[in-house]
């Protein structure tokens, strides 16, 4: 029987080295090795062959088996090659591809980082918090009565375990000085929530950058040089900046910031773009009553903190008249900013 099986191997090889077309070699597969194929039926006399040859015999079957497969392999490889090669060959190389879509960073994306650098230029450093905040945190960290508006169920973002959406980046402000003694020169962008309804201005989620300077003898003309050369750095130096007085439960006193955008064949126009102030004591009193170790005694340390939107930014330096382009994910408005 092994001169039998030599044989089957030999006829298979040769026919194998013949063919010219996959069909063919799938009818060589099928001759050779299929259910009714040369090599199965022969295999099938296994057991006829006498015991002390059946070892001897086995072996061989595996071995033609094996060679047979590897054939067609080889085979089917090589002609899927050559396919391959015929049609590429007609394929004119110097021809210039087709120009993919260039993607880019979105416009918030582009304002933020922005930002961050012209703020790490001036030493403030990146930090972070949770967005899933604890009231105390969020308000009776920064000074914010129970009765104040913020804290209400309609303007917040409430889970049933008492928690909230943090409504402001500020809450990063009192993680710092939790974990960290003075000085701190931070700034926190991030995400932040409130029930507003979605308007040409307003989104229910939006990106806030904050920051908070502390250290001794620090000044209202700290933080007015700071915002004043932060903006003058985002939107040239041909922009005006004014401080209006205003009320945060967290800072005394307080300001918001305006600018005077200047937009052609309309007259001038002050626009709101942050709110700041010198940080409020009862913010550093709360905040060494939490501590291990006391660090933020109002009569030693002093500070500045401010906060603006993200958007807000955006829609100013590029002239986008309505927060909602910024979420529509339109690749039309988008595109404009790669």
């Amino acid at each position: 029987m092994i001169e039998e099986l030599e044989q089957i191997q030999k006829d298979a090889l040769a026919a194998i080295a013949a063919v010219d077309s996959e069909t063919a070699l799938e009818d060589q597969r099928v001759g050779f090795l299929g259910k009714k194929g040369r090599l199965s039926v022969a295999g099938a006399g296994m057991r006829d062959v006498p015991k002390e040859q059946k070892p001897a015999v086995g072996q061989k079957l595996n071995e033609v088996r094996t060679a047979i497969t590897e054939a067609l392999e080889s085979k089917g490889a090589e002609m899927i090659a050559a396919r391959d090669a015929k049609q590429f060959a007609s394929i004119d190389v110097t021809l210039p591809p087709r120009p993919l879509p260039q993607g880019g960073l979105h416009p918030l994306t582009q304002v933020q980082d922005e930002a961050i650098q012209i703020l790490r230029r001036m030493g403030f450093a990146l930090a972070d918090g949770p967005e899933i905040e604890t009231a105390w945190h969020c308000f009776d960290a920064l000074n914010t009565p129970e009765e104040h508006p913020a804290r209400n169920e309609s303007d917040t973002f409430y889970f049933e375990n008492g928690k909230i959406l943090r409504t402001h980046t500020s809450s990063v402000q009192i993680q710092t000085m939790l974990k960290n003694p003075p000085p701190i020169r931070i700034i926190a962008p991030g995400s932040a929530y409130r029930r507003d309804e979605i308007d040409a201005t307003h989104l229910p989620v939006f990106t806030q950058l904050e920051g908070l300077y502390v250290d001794t003898h620090v000044t209202l003309a700290d933080l007015k040089g700071t915002l004043e050369y932060f903006f003058r750095e985002m939107f040239g130096n041909s922009i005006d900046v004014r401080f209006r007085p205003h009320f945060f439960p967290f800072t005394e006193p307080s300001f918001e910031v305006d600018l005077k955008l200047q937009v052609k064949g309309k007259s001038d126009k002050w626009i709101e773009i942050a709110g700041c102030g010198i940080v409020d004591p009862n913010v550093f009193i709360e905040v060494d009553g939490k501590r291990k170790q006391p660090a933020y005694n109002p009569d030693e340390v002093s500070g500045f903190a401010f906060g603006m939107g993200i958007e807000r930014l955006a829609m100013i330096k590029y002239e986008i008249s309505d927060i909602r382009h910024l979420i529509d994910n339109d690749t039309r408005f988008l595109s404009q900013f790669r």
